[in-house]
């Protein structure tokens, strides 16, 4: 399959690149994703992040070479990228629970990262409720951020966003600039939106925002243009509103791993969009919007 190739080739130039300083930029470049996208799907693939995949591998090597070497802490501190003998010290015991010098003792128990392969596993038990339209352009306008790619930190730097966007009051004005508060059934007034422009190679723009229309009130806001696009479009079950985070984390992990590799949609890069729904009962549900184009056009 087209993404698990992808992902090989990734690993495979990581492992080549083990001892030196990883371009996560150019290995997607390479394989035809940006930053994010590439950092998301391993993550999404793997859970753990690709930077933590790195650390872990590297450590790995290094206790290798703690034990089976007589060379020098220092230089395989050098040797796996940190600069100093203490910065390396404490990356391995961090993950080996020991100190570098204690891992050439006999006996010692390590801790081993394997390199990753992926392969074609089954899954998808559980149904996917999607639908596909094709849209013409419209816009959104609101409150940006940009956030690093590293997806550890923007799952949970993004969340706090919304508390604080939610908390001092920024929301609620959003949701009033709409001029059309009680006309969009339950569809929430203000979602979000990421990846509409570039930001350079290891940040991404995101926004909380409101769909545009001659009612909205734009001032102080910044206006994105959506292009007309096909869309796959996921919707999630019900929640409680307060696992809204976690219920769109893991729709849009679905989506990626289970559905795009073995439908017969590509995905298009940007203008990822997150819509958000409350029924009258409270609970809420949520839709992961993501262009498309068939693979056979």
């Amino acid at each position: 399959m087209e993404l698990l190739d992808k992902m090989n080739r990734a690993i495979e130039y990581m492992e080549s690149n083990i001892t030196n300083r990883i371009d996560y930029e150019k290995v997607a470049n390479e394989i035809g994703y940006s930053v994010h996208h590439f950092q998301r799907m391993f993550s999404f693939i793997t859970d753990i992040s690709m930077v933590e995949y790195v650390r872990r591998r590297r450590m790995t090597m290094a206790a290798f070479e703690m034990q089976n070497s007589s060379m020098k802490v220092i230089d395989i501190a050098l040797k796996y990228g940190y600069e100093s003998p203490e910065a390396f010290t404490r990356a391995f015991q961090n993950l080996h629970g020991i100190t570098p010098t204690t891992a050439r003792n006999k006996g010692i128990s390590l801790k081993a990262y394997p390199r990753i392969s992926f392969q074609i596993s089954i899954k998808g038990v559980s149904e996917m409720k999607y639908r596909i339209e094709t849209r013409e352009a419209f816009q959104v306008y609101g409150i940006e951020r940009i956030f690093d790619t590293n997806y550890d930190e923007n799952l949970r730097e993004i969340p706090n966003f919304w508390d604080e966007v939610l908390s001092n009051g920024e929301c609620d004005k959003l949701a009033e600039s709409t001029g059309n508060l009680n006309n969009q059934g339950e569809l929430c007034p203000v979602n979000a939106i990421c990846e509409y422009r570039k930001t350079g190679g290891t940040t991404f723009p995101y926004m909380i925002c409101a769909l545009k229309s001659d009612k909205s009130d734009t001032t102080g806001y910044k206006i994105v243009e959506i292009p007309s696009a096909t869309w796959a479009i996921f919707t999630s079950e019900e929640y409680d509103i307060d696992d809204v985070s976690t219920a769109f984390q893991d729709l849009n992990k679905r989506a990626h791993t289970e559905w795009l590799p073995t439908s017969t949609y590509n995905k298009l890069e940007g203008y990822d969009l997150e819509m958000y729904y409350e029924k009258e009962s409270g609970k809420g549900y949520c839709e992961s919007w993501i262009r498309v184009e068939s693979k056979t056009e």
